[in-house]
């Protein structure tokens, strides 16, 4: 499992966005979100680059913490 860091992730409508990006990549992911930190602890079989330009592409910057 490997933690992000979401500066961007703000709202719920946010956390549903990078849900529905990473489960586009790999259905069998597992996400666990902490709103406060903004950052999401993601579980999944995609390679980082992969995951991160997605998440760029719908307007997720994400950095692994």
């Amino acid at each position: 499992m490997t933690t992000y860091s979401i500066p961007a992730m703000s709202c719920g409508h946010c956390r549903a966005t990078v849900e529905k990006t990473v489960l586009g990549l790999d259905p069998a992911a597992t996400l666990s979100f902490d709103m406060p930190a903004r950052t999401v602890a993601i579980n999944t079989q995609r390679d980082d680059a992969q995951l991160r330009a997605a998440l760029q592409d719908a307007g997720y910057p994400a950095a692994m913490v």
